[in-house]
């Protein structure tokens, strides 16, 4: 059985071509290991559901939400406040 999501990406981009997968069933964990490879610097080739690939739209949704969560979470350790005070100073929710 496949899992639900599967992400394919490239570590160390400017080292290798190597090209791994991760698979969750998750789409919290998928979420989270997309903040994982964009605060990484990794690259990333392709997001799947069940097999198919996301249409730039829906890997773009992905990615925004993943993006806005590592802000969220820089924000908060750097001003020393907490979730809710970012999500109404910065509009990003923690």
């Amino acid at each position: 059985m496949l899992a639900k999501f599967a992400i394919d990406y490239t570590a160390l981009p400017n080292h290798s071509v190597r090209v791994l997968t991760h698979h969750t069933d998750d789409p919290v964990e998928a979420e989270e290991f997309l903040m994982h490879l964009l605060f990484s610097g990794a690259r990333i080739k392709d997001i799947r559901h069940e097999g198919a690939s996301l249409t730039q739209q829906q890997s773009d949704r992905m990615l925004k939400v993943a993006s806005e969560r590592i802000a969220a979470l820089m924000l908060r350790d750097a001003l020393g406040v907490d979730a809710a005070e970012v999500k109404h100073r910065f509009g990003f929710a923690a």
